[in-house]
């Protein structure tokens, strides 16, 4: 839209866009106003809509993600969940053991996390595991004890869902949805996050390209939600000298198509805790919005996945460290 047209001026072409079938949203930027109009493109539409009044111009949305986007908003977008903040000047830190083993576990290393500088909590109470033999979590017990955490440091509490039918009693507990790697194209999953407007973590599928990932996003979207965040957590590679392969170059690339805000998970993505902090590092000078961290007390009795995780103090250094670098790059931690 022209950047004086009126709101009445808006309201008719909103009107207008869904007389012709397709869904119209309204995105409204700091100097202009934008009309989407999504769905199926048939010949003569775009002429019938540049007509309209208060209208500049009408261009077409080349990615096949329409609302993840760039195209459709120039704006990043910011997703907030209690005193986490994901997307904006401050690099987010969203830290805390794989798994929920106890109450008494999970609250005091919240307490020690957000002391050093974490805005967000993460735990497992629902854990997906290669083997049938492994700790599968503790279920609903392990999200109240995250609720426990909460109320004793009021961090904002990340935490995976698996399943469309667990989507209601996990939301009623955590601040934010993740949906894990194995469930990226679990689109009944996708449809349930985005039917709960819960501010959600989308992590990359370990053999997904670029486009599914967005994709799967636009699922998301597409339901209502616009608080999504996409975590690159490594791929599937040739390489095995680490767990998975992080392709770091995915974060300015995704910055480059979609204005959602990009985390990286250098515990997953390498598999090594040797390398955790390194990767941190590369991160936020590529841009990262955000990082999510295993840490434990004492990672080698961990319930699970002990070889990727840090400790506290490993943690404060890396805190200190990666201060440093978003400096230089113009964020604060």
């Amino acid at each position: 839209m022209k950047p004086d047209a009126s709101g009445a001026q808006i309201e008719a072409m909103t009107q207008q866009i869904a007389g012709l079938g397709l869904t119209p949203q309204v995105i409204k930027g700091e100097h202009q106003t934008v009309v989407a109009a999504l769905g199926q493109e048939r010949p003569g539409m775009a002429e019938t809509l540049e007509i309209g009044e208060g209208v500049e111009k009408v261009l077409p949305i080349m990615a096949p993600y329409k609302r993840a986007s760039l195209e459709i908003k120039k704006d990043r977008t910011v997703v907030k969940a209690l005193g986490l903040e994901v997307g904006g000047v401050k690099v987010a830190m969203i830290a805390g053991p794989c798994s929920v083993e106890s109450e008494e576990q999970i609250v005091s290393i919240a307490k020690r996390l957000k002391e050093l500088g974490a805005t967000g909590l993460r735990g497992g109470a629902f854990k997906p595991r290669t083997s049938p033999y492994s700790f599968q979590g503790h279920k609903e017990k392990g999200l109240q004890m995250l609720a426990a955490a909460r109320e004793a440091t009021g961090l904002a509490i990340v935490t995976e869902v698996m399943a469309p039918e667990h989507v209601p009693m996990v939301a009623e507990y955590a601040d934010v949805l993740q949906i894990g790697a194995r469930n990226m194209q679990n689109y009944q999953l996708l449809q349930a996050v985005g039917d709960s407007g819960k501010p959600t973590l989308l992590k990359r599928g370990m053999s997904a390209t670029i486009e599914e990932f967005l994709l799967a996003a636009e699922y998301i979207l597409d339901r209502g939600n616009p608080h999504v965040m996409l975590c690159e957590r490594g791929i599937r590679t040739f390489e095995d000298h680490t767990r998975f392969t992080l392709p770091l170059a995915t974060v300015a690339y995704l910055q480059e198509k979609s204005h959602l805000p990009v985390v990286v998970d250098p515990s997953h993505g390498t598999g090594k805790s040797s390398l955790v902090a390194s990767m941190s590092k590369a991160s936020v000078a590529a841009g990262a919005d955000g990082l999510i961290l295993e840490v434990h007390e004492d990672p080698k009795k961990a319930a699970s996945d002990g070889a990727q995780t840090i400790t506290p103090a490993a943690f404060g250094q890396l805190m200190t460290d990666c201060r440093r670098v978003a400096e230089a790059v113009d964020r604060t931690m």
